[in-house]
C-alpha cells in the first residue's frame, strides 16, 4: 500500500532554513509527480511545490525562489528545502502523491517559524 512518511520539520527562527524530507513506499516513485502542501491553523490546505517525474519543478508563488522541491529515486524521497523562512509560512506540511487515481497523504510535519 501506499505510504509516505514526513519528517524535517520543527522550530526555527524567521529567516532560517529547514529541509523536510517524505520518505515513499508502494508505488513506483521514479514515475510519479509528487508534491507539498501546507496547511496554516485556520486556512484551507494550499499547494506549495510540485515536482515532476522528469523533474521539472513549480512553485506556489508565495515560496518561488526560497523554496526547492527536489526529489532522489534512488531513496524514493522527496525533499522540501525551505530558506529565508517568515512566521507566514508557519504550518503543517504535507507530502502527497495521486496513484491510480487516488490522493494519498502522509501524516504530515508540523513547521513553526517563530522569534
Amino acid at each position: 500500500q501506499v505510504q509516505l512518511v514526513e519528517s524535517g520539520g520543527g522550530l526555527v527562527q524567521p529567516g532560517g532554513s529547514l529541509r523536510l524530507s517524505c520518505a515513499a513506499s508502494g508505488f513506483t516513485f521514479s514515475s510519479y509527480f509528487m508534491r507539498w502542501y501546507r496547511q496554516a491553523p485556520g486556512k484551507e490546505r494550499e499547494l506549495v511545490a510540485v515536482i515532476t517525474n522528469t523533474s521539472n519543478r513549480n512553485y506556489a508563488q508565495s515560496v518561488e525562489g526560497r523554496f526547492t522541491i527536489s526529489r532522489d529515486n534512488s531513496k524514493n524521497t522527496v525533499y522540501l528545502q525551505m530558506n529565508s523562512l517568515t512566521p507566514e509560512d508557519t504550518a503543517v506540511y504535507y507530502c502527497n502523491v495521486i496513484h491510480l487515481g487516488r490522493m494519498y497523504w502522509g501524516q504530515g510535519t508540523q513547521v513553526t517559524v517563530s522569534s
